[in-house]
């Protein structure tokens, strides 16, 4: 009976080990890195972090790839990604959703009312809509920053509305707080956001809000084109790859993952959706928005 007491102890305390070095050493890491952090022989590393894989505490994009915290332990603890996480877990599928549409594509999040770009691809078209990374946008009038304004809880809504200055971009923009109320609604109902040229005239966007484990928006993912690309007419087609995409990150944040009683959950948001299936996936440049 000590026996097993004992076995089950330093099992549980080596798995213990391996989640708290991943941590330490930033939410991913290699195998080797891991081993020498636990001073864990190699081996046994390996079968702890697969064991670890399986009950979705932590995952892995690819068997070359490094170890990162699982939705698994968000969901325990009630904390989120940081910004540099959201970017980094982004990537491969900005880089699907630039791959399947041929335009630039792009990450945002709403920190303290503020509409921040936090990644983004550049599309290899010879008219490029360029962004940069940590830009910020204004939330009534792009297609991120709307996406993120419309599942606002309804006080920290009124009080973003309150304190935003609706300034006149172009023609189209959207310049009293009654017709961005009803812009949200239409949102809600459809599930995606449009920017018409209502930030800059001659670019047109389309977004959708992205899901934790919480259920709650965490950000909002966007294909972003110039009008000559973007027809309007062409929004229709763009909407399913963008909404699978979207499946596909919203999964690997954990949205929609149930527990099972402790029985393992397997490699979280690994869907058809999700581009780390693909096998011969190319890395592409995007547009942001």
């Amino acid at each position: 009976m000590r026996s097993t007491r004992a076995e089950t102890h330093q099992s549980l305390g080596r798995g213990l080990r391996v989640i708290e070095a991943t941590a330490a050493i930033g939410g991913a890491a290699t195998l080797s890195e891991i081993a020498r952090k636990t001073a864990l022989p190699r081996s046994t590393t390996h079968h702890i972090l697969r064991a670890l894989v399986d009950f979705g505490y932590l995952v892995q994009d690819g068997d070359a790839q490094p170890y990162r915290l699982g939705p698994r332990l968000f969901r325990l603890t009630r904390h989120t990604w940081t910004e540099e996480q959201l970017a980094e877990i982004s990537m491969p599928y900005l880089d699907e959703l630039s791959h399947r549409t041929g335009e630039g594509t792009s990450l945002a999040i709403l920190r303290d009312g503020i509409v921040t770009i936090v990644a983004k691809r550049e599309s290899e078209g010879p008219v490029r809509v360029v962004q940069e990374v940590g830009a910020r946008r204004p939330i009534y009038c792009t297609a991120v920053g709307k996406a993120l304004a419309a599942w606002l809880p309804g006080r920290e809504l009124d009080g973003i509305i309150a304190r935003t200055v609706f300034e006149r971009k172009t023609v189209r923009t959207i310049t009293t707080a009654a017709a961005f109320r009803r812009e949200l609604a239409h949102i809600r109902a459809t599930g995606f956001a449009i920017d018409n040229e209502e930030h800059m005239t001659g670019i047109r966007c389309i977004a959708t809000p992205i899901r934790d484990h919480s259920g709650e928006v965490r950000a909002s993912l966007c294909v972003v084109g110039p009008t000559s690309r973007v027809p309007q007419r062409r929004l229709a087609g763009i909407r399913q790859p963008l909404a699978a995409v979207a499946a596909g990150l919203s999964a690997r944040l954990g949205h929609g993952s149930t527990e099972t009683g402790g029985m393992p959950t397997g490699r979280a948001g690994c869907t058809k959706s999700d581009p780390r299936s693909r096998q011969n996936h190319k890395q592409k440049g995007g547009e942001q928005r």
